[in-house]
Protein backbone atom coordinates (compact mmCIF):
# COMPACT_ATOMS: atom_id res chain seq x y z
CA UNK A 1 0.00 0.00 0.00
CA UNK A 2 1.17 3.35 -1.17
CA UNK A 3 -0.98 6.42 -0.21
CA UNK A 4 -1.00 10.15 -0.45
CA UNK A 5 1.18 10.58 2.37
CA UNK A 6 4.07 9.98 0.88
CA UNK A 7 5.58 8.26 4.07
CA UNK A 8 6.24 5.19 2.74
CA UNK A 9 5.39 1.57 1.05
CA UNK A 10 3.32 -0.57 3.73
CA UNK A 11 3.95 -4.12 2.99
CA UNK A 12 1.46 -6.77 5.11
CA UNK A 13 1.61 -10.58 4.52
CA UNK A 14 -2.11 -11.86 5.25
CA UNK A 15 -3.88 -14.77 5.18
CA UNK A 16 -8.01 -15.45 4.90
CA UNK A 17 -10.53 -17.92 4.51
CA UNK A 18 -14.17 -18.07 4.79
CA UNK A 19 -16.59 -19.89 7.46
CA UNK A 20 -20.52 -20.02 7.36
CA UNK A 21 -20.38 -16.90 4.41
CA UNK A 22 -18.36 -14.81 6.95
CA UNK A 23 -14.95 -13.85 5.98
CA UNK A 24 -11.96 -14.20 8.26
CA UNK A 25 -8.42 -13.11 8.47
CA UNK A 26 -4.80 -13.22 10.19
CA UNK A 27 -2.37 -10.61 9.77
CA UNK A 28 1.35 -12.01 9.79
CA UNK A 29 4.53 -10.26 9.24
CA UNK A 30 4.42 -6.31 8.64
CA UNK A 31 6.84 -3.75 7.38
CA UNK A 32 6.93 -0.13 6.58
CA UNK A 33 9.77 1.21 4.16
CA UNK A 34 9.95 4.35 4.72
CA UNK A 35 10.46 6.39 0.94
CA UNK A 36 14.54 8.09 0.63
CA UNK A 37 14.24 12.23 0.34
CA UNK A 38 15.23 11.77 -3.00
CA UNK A 39 11.69 8.78 -3.70
CA UNK A 40 9.71 11.40 -1.76
CA UNK A 41 10.86 14.54 -4.20
CA UNK A 42 10.77 11.79 -7.00
CA UNK A 43 7.02 11.48 -6.33
CA UNK A 44 6.05 15.19 -5.86
CA UNK A 45 7.28 15.88 -9.10
CA UNK A 46 6.10 13.04 -11.01
CA UNK A 47 2.49 15.24 -12.34
CA UNK A 48 5.48 17.24 -14.29
CA UNK A 49 6.63 14.80 -16.03
CA UNK A 50 6.45 14.29 -19.79
CA UNK A 51 4.40 11.26 -21.13
CA UNK A 52 7.73 9.58 -22.27
CA UNK A 53 9.14 9.74 -18.30
CA UNK A 54 6.11 8.81 -16.48
CA UNK A 55 5.37 5.58 -18.64
CA UNK A 56 9.38 4.85 -17.45
CA UNK A 57 8.76 5.56 -13.88
CA UNK A 58 5.59 3.57 -13.88
CA UNK A 59 7.39 0.24 -15.02
CA UNK A 60 10.36 1.36 -13.02
CA UNK A 61 8.40 2.19 -9.94
CA UNK A 62 6.61 -1.30 -10.05
CA UNK A 63 9.83 -2.99 -9.84
CA UNK A 64 11.42 -1.14 -7.15
CA UNK A 65 8.07 -2.14 -5.50
CA UNK A 66 9.13 -6.01 -6.62
CA UNK A 67 12.17 -6.21 -5.48
CA UNK A 68 11.08 -4.65 -1.48
CA UNK A 69 8.35 -7.10 -1.73
CA UNK A 70 11.00 -9.98 -2.59
CA UNK A 71 13.63 -9.22 0.11
CA UNK A 72 10.41 -9.10 2.65
CA UNK A 73 8.83 -12.39 1.48
CA UNK A 74 12.51 -13.82 1.24
CA UNK A 75 13.29 -12.34 5.24
CA UNK A 76 10.18 -13.99 6.19
CA UNK A 77 10.32 -17.61 4.24
CA UNK A 78 6.60 -16.72 2.78
CA UNK A 79 5.42 -17.73 -0.30
CA UNK A 80 1.77 -15.87 -1.29
CA UNK A 81 -0.55 -16.79 -3.68
CA UNK A 82 -0.97 -13.47 -5.10
CA UNK A 83 -0.03 -9.59 -4.38
CA UNK A 84 -2.38 -7.01 -4.32
CA UNK A 85 -0.98 -3.25 -4.84
CA UNK A 86 -2.72 -0.36 -4.63
CA UNK A 87 0.40 2.20 -6.19
CA UNK A 88 1.03 5.53 -5.48
CA UNK A 89 -1.90 7.95 -6.69
CA UNK A 90 -0.62 10.74 -9.10
CA UNK A 91 -3.50 12.00 -11.13
CA UNK A 92 -7.10 11.35 -9.41
CA UNK A 93 -9.77 13.42 -11.51
CA UNK A 94 -12.99 11.05 -11.56
CA UNK A 95 -14.81 14.62 -13.20
CA UNK A 96 -12.74 14.32 -16.00
CA UNK A 97 -12.01 10.72 -16.58
CA UNK A 98 -9.31 9.13 -15.14
CA UNK A 99 -6.91 8.31 -12.60
CA UNK A 100 -3.47 7.35 -12.36
CA UNK A 101 -1.83 4.77 -9.89
CA UNK A 102 2.03 4.78 -10.12
CA UNK A 103 3.92 1.34 -9.83
CA UNK A 104 2.85 -0.74 -12.79
CA UNK A 105 2.02 -4.51 -11.65
CA UNK A 106 3.63 -6.01 -14.34
CA UNK A 107 7.00 -5.10 -12.37
CA UNK A 108 6.21 -6.37 -9.68
CA UNK A 109 4.83 -9.70 -11.04
CA UNK A 110 8.29 -9.38 -13.27
CA UNK A 111 10.29 -9.55 -10.33
CA UNK A 112 8.79 -11.71 -7.93
CA UNK A 113 7.03 -14.37 -10.36
CA UNK A 114 4.10 -14.20 -7.80
CA UNK A 115 0.58 -13.59 -9.36
CA UNK A 116 -0.13 -9.38 -9.37
CA UNK A 117 -3.22 -7.35 -8.92
CA UNK A 118 -3.22 -3.51 -9.27
CA UNK A 119 -4.76 -0.01 -10.69
CA UNK A 120 -8.02 -0.99 -8.70
CA UNK A 121 -9.75 1.95 -9.74
CA UNK A 122 -9.98 2.67 -13.20
CA UNK A 123 -12.69 0.22 -14.35
CA UNK A 124 -15.12 1.97 -11.69
CA UNK A 125 -14.14 5.42 -13.38
CA UNK A 126 -14.83 4.28 -16.44
CA UNK A 127 -18.56 3.30 -15.18
CA UNK A 128 -18.94 6.72 -14.15
CA UNK A 129 -17.78 6.08 -10.57
CA UNK A 130 -15.23 8.17 -8.33
CA UNK A 131 -12.88 5.62 -8.57
CA UNK A 132 -13.09 5.27 -4.58
CA UNK A 133 -13.37 4.74 -1.53
CA UNK A 134 -12.65 1.17 -1.96
CA UNK A 135 -12.01 0.01 1.16
CA UNK A 136 -15.38 0.32 2.17
CA UNK A 137 -16.06 -4.12 0.66
CA UNK A 138 -13.81 -5.11 3.28
CA UNK A 139 -15.26 -2.52 5.86
CA UNK A 140 -18.19 -4.79 5.51
CA UNK A 141 -17.03 -8.07 5.18
CA UNK A 142 -14.14 -7.89 7.92
CA UNK A 143 -15.46 -5.18 10.40
CA UNK A 144 -18.23 -5.61 10.54
CA UNK A 145 -19.16 -5.83 14.20
CA UNK A 146 -18.76 -1.71 14.10
CA UNK A 147 -21.41 0.44 13.11
CA UNK A 148 -18.70 2.62 11.18
CA UNK A 149 -15.10 2.39 10.13
CA UNK A 150 -12.62 5.67 9.84
CA UNK A 151 -9.61 5.67 7.98
CA UNK A 152 -7.67 8.69 8.88
CA UNK A 153 -5.09 8.54 6.02
CA UNK A 154 -3.64 11.43 3.93
CA UNK A 155 -7.67 11.79 3.11
CA UNK A 156 -9.90 11.13 6.05
CA UNK A 157 -12.22 8.60 4.96
CA UNK A 158 -15.86 7.25 6.24
CA UNK A 159 -17.76 3.57 5.60
CA UNK A 160 -21.22 2.79 7.27
CA UNK A 161 -24.16 1.34 6.73
CA UNK A 162 -27.55 3.62 5.98
CA UNK A 163 -30.74 2.59 5.14
CA UNK A 164 -29.13 -1.51 4.50
CA UNK A 165 -27.09 0.45 1.60
CA UNK A 166 -23.62 1.09 2.44
CA UNK A 167 -22.11 4.87 2.06
CA UNK A 168 -18.81 5.76 2.15
CA UNK A 169 -17.10 8.71 1.45
CA UNK A 170 -13.81 10.86 1.46
CA UNK A 171 -14.61 13.48 4.53
CA UNK A 172 -11.66 15.92 4.40
CA UNK A 173 -7.32 16.55 4.15
CA UNK A 174 -5.80 14.91 6.83
CA UNK A 175 -1.95 13.77 7.14
CA UNK A 176 -1.55 15.10 3.35
CA UNK A 177 -2.27 18.95 4.78
CA UNK A 178 -0.56 18.10 8.38
CA UNK A 179 2.27 16.93 6.93
CA UNK A 180 2.65 19.55 4.84
CA UNK A 181 2.55 22.34 7.33
CA UNK A 182 4.84 20.59 9.34
CA UNK A 183 7.76 20.17 6.41
CA UNK A 184 7.80 24.41 6.61
CA UNK A 185 9.90 23.87 9.71
CA UNK A 186 11.80 20.89 8.33
CA UNK A 187 10.35 18.23 10.38
CA UNK A 188 8.63 14.85 8.80
CA UNK A 189 5.65 14.70 11.19
CA UNK A 190 4.39 16.11 14.62
CA UNK A 191 5.31 13.31 16.22
CA UNK A 192 1.87 12.44 18.65
CA UNK A 193 0.49 15.81 18.01
CA UNK A 194 2.67 17.78 20.05
CA UNK A 195 3.02 21.06 18.20
CA UNK A 196 -0.59 20.84 17.13
CA UNK A 197 -1.56 20.58 20.76
CA UNK A 198 0.26 23.67 22.02
CA UNK A 199 -1.31 25.60 19.25
CA UNK A 200 -3.85 28.14 19.62
CA UNK A 201 -7.22 28.22 17.03
CA UNK A 202 -7.26 30.25 14.29
CA UNK A 203 -11.20 31.37 13.89
CA UNK A 204 -10.88 33.11 10.56
CA UNK A 205 -9.26 30.12 9.65
CA UNK A 206 -11.06 27.40 10.79
CA UNK A 207 -14.21 29.14 9.12
CA UNK A 208 -13.15 29.94 5.87
CA UNK A 209 -11.78 25.91 5.77
CA UNK A 210 -15.50 24.67 7.30
CA UNK A 211 -17.23 26.74 4.38
CA UNK A 212 -15.40 25.21 1.70
CA UNK A 213 -17.60 23.59 -1.28
CA UNK A 214 -17.22 20.33 -0.89
CA UNK A 215 -18.38 19.76 2.78
CA UNK A 216 -21.79 20.74 1.18
CA UNK A 217 -22.02 18.37 -1.32
CA UNK A 218 -24.00 15.26 -0.86
CA UNK A 219 -22.02 11.69 -1.43
CA UNK A 220 -20.66 9.52 -3.21
CA UNK A 221 -17.69 12.01 -3.16
CA UNK A 222 -13.51 11.71 -3.05
CA UNK A 223 -10.59 14.21 -2.70
CA UNK A 224 -7.09 14.08 -4.49
CA UNK A 225 -4.16 15.80 -3.98
CA UNK A 226 -5.04 18.15 -7.05
CA UNK A 227 -7.63 19.74 -5.11
CA UNK A 228 -5.95 19.66 -1.78
CA UNK A 229 -3.13 21.70 -3.72
CA UNK A 230 -5.79 23.70 -5.44
CA UNK A 231 -8.55 24.55 -3.10
CA UNK A 232 -7.09 23.90 0.25
CA UNK A 233 -3.64 24.52 1.12
CA UNK A 234 -4.19 28.11 -0.99
CA UNK A 235 -6.85 28.78 1.91
CA UNK A 236 -4.23 27.61 4.72
CA UNK A 237 -0.95 29.29 3.45
CA UNK A 238 -2.06 32.72 3.07
CA UNK A 239 -1.81 32.71 6.79
CA UNK A 240 1.17 33.75 7.98
CA UNK A 241 0.58 32.59 11.48
CA UNK A 242 2.77 29.73 13.46
CA UNK A 243 3.38 26.05 12.66
CA UNK A 244 1.69 24.99 16.06
CA UNK A 245 -1.55 27.15 15.29
CA UNK A 246 -1.92 26.38 12.12
CA UNK A 247 -1.33 22.76 12.82
CA UNK A 248 -3.97 23.08 15.72
CA UNK A 249 -6.38 24.82 13.31
CA UNK A 250 -6.33 22.04 11.51
CA UNK A 251 -7.00 19.27 13.79
CA UNK A 252 -9.96 21.56 14.80
CA UNK A 253 -11.03 21.43 11.09
CA UNK A 254 -10.44 18.38 10.61
CA UNK A 255 -12.02 16.95 13.29
CA UNK A 256 -15.14 19.10 12.98
CA UNK A 257 -15.56 17.56 9.64
CA UNK A 258 -15.72 14.05 10.72
CA UNK A 259 -17.87 14.38 14.04
CA UNK A 260 -21.02 16.31 11.85
CA UNK A 261 -20.45 13.31 10.04
CA UNK A 262 -20.73 11.14 12.73
CA UNK A 263 -23.23 12.82 14.59
CA UNK A 264 -25.25 13.10 11.31
CA UNK A 265 -25.61 9.65 10.64
CA UNK A 266 -25.87 8.61 14.05
CA UNK A 267 -23.30 6.32 14.58
CA UNK A 268 -22.77 4.78 17.15
CA UNK A 269 -19.59 2.37 17.46
CA UNK A 270 -16.92 3.86 14.90
CA UNK A 271 -13.34 2.37 14.38
CA UNK A 272 -10.51 4.40 13.78
CA UNK A 273 -7.35 3.35 12.21
CA UNK A 274 -4.54 5.05 9.73
CA UNK A 275 -1.82 7.19 10.39
CA UNK A 276 -3.59 10.08 11.62
CA UNK A 277 -4.70 7.45 15.09
CA UNK A 278 -0.98 7.94 16.45
CA UNK A 279 -1.77 11.87 16.46
CA UNK A 280 -3.05 11.58 20.36
CA UNK A 281 -4.25 15.86 19.66
CA UNK A 282 -6.55 14.98 16.33
CA UNK A 283 -7.82 11.90 18.11
CA UNK A 284 -8.46 13.67 21.67
CA UNK A 285 -10.14 16.21 19.70
CA UNK A 286 -12.34 13.94 18.06
CA UNK A 287 -13.31 12.01 20.83
CA UNK A 288 -14.31 15.21 22.81
CA UNK A 289 -16.15 16.67 19.92
CA UNK A 290 -18.21 13.53 19.61
CA UNK A 291 -21.41 12.09 21.65
CA UNK A 292 -20.98 9.02 20.24
CA UNK A 293 -18.28 5.62 21.48
CA UNK A 294 -14.87 6.18 19.22
CA UNK A 295 -12.68 3.16 19.01
CA UNK A 296 -8.82 3.49 18.12
CA UNK A 297 -8.25 0.24 16.34
CA UNK A 298 -5.03 -2.35 17.49
CA UNK A 299 -1.54 -0.81 16.45
CA UNK A 300 -1.33 -3.78 13.43
CA UNK A 301 -4.68 -2.22 12.15
CA UNK A 302 -3.90 1.64 12.43
CA UNK A 303 -0.82 1.00 10.27
CA UNK A 304 -1.76 -1.81 7.74
CA UNK A 305 -5.48 -1.62 7.71
CA UNK A 306 -5.59 -0.53 4.28
CA UNK A 307 -2.91 -2.99 2.88
CA UNK A 308 -4.99 -6.07 4.50
CA UNK A 309 -8.03 -4.33 2.73
CA UNK A 310 -5.94 -3.97 -0.83
CA UNK A 311 -4.92 -7.69 -0.10
CA UNK A 312 -8.84 -8.85 0.05
CA UNK A 313 -9.87 -6.70 -2.68
CA UNK A 314 -7.19 -8.53 -4.73
CA UNK A 315 -8.59 -11.81 -3.53
CA UNK A 316 -12.14 -10.85 -4.43
CA UNK A 317 -10.45 -10.46 -7.67
CA UNK A 318 -9.05 -13.86 -8.75
CA UNK A 319 -12.42 -14.95 -7.37
CA UNK A 320 -14.64 -12.98 -9.47
CA UNK A 321 -16.09 -11.32 -6.64
CA UNK A 322 -17.35 -7.23 -6.57
CA UNK A 323 -14.99 -5.80 -4.78
CA UNK A 324 -16.21 -1.97 -5.82
CA UNK A 325 -19.68 -1.01 -4.97
CA UNK A 326 -21.88 1.65 -7.13
CA UNK A 327 -23.72 2.73 -4.22
CA UNK A 328 -20.32 3.82 -2.67
CA UNK A 329 -18.63 5.24 -5.68
CA UNK A 330 -21.57 6.48 -7.93
CA UNK A 331 -20.88 4.07 -10.88
CA UNK A 332 -23.86 2.37 -13.20
CA UNK A 333 -23.17 -0.76 -11.94
CA UNK A 334 -20.68 -2.62 -8.77
CA UNK A 335 -17.76 -4.27 -10.62
CA UNK A 336 -14.72 -6.41 -10.06
CA UNK A 337 -11.82 -3.83 -10.19
CA UNK A 338 -7.98 -4.29 -10.45
CA UNK A 339 -5.99 -5.85 -14.00
CA UNK A 340 -4.08 -9.31 -13.20
CA UNK A 341 -0.88 -9.46 -14.40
Amino acid sequence: MSGTSLDGLDLAYVEFWQRDQNWFYEIGPCKTIPYTSQLIHQLKETVNLSGKDLAKLHLEFGKWMGEIATEFLSSHKLQPHLIASHGHTIFHQPELGFTFQLGHGAGIRAITGIQTISDFRSLDVLLGGQGAPLVPVGDRLLFYNYQACLNLGGISNISFEHQDQLIAFDISPCNIVLNHVIQQIGLSIDEDGKLARSGQLLSELLSELNELPYYHQPPPKSLGREWVEKHFLPVVMQYHASIPDLLHTLCIHIATQITQIIHQFNLNHTLITGGGAHHSFLLDTISTMSKHKIEKGASVLIDYKEALIFAFLGLLKTQGIDNTLASVTGAKINSSGGMIC
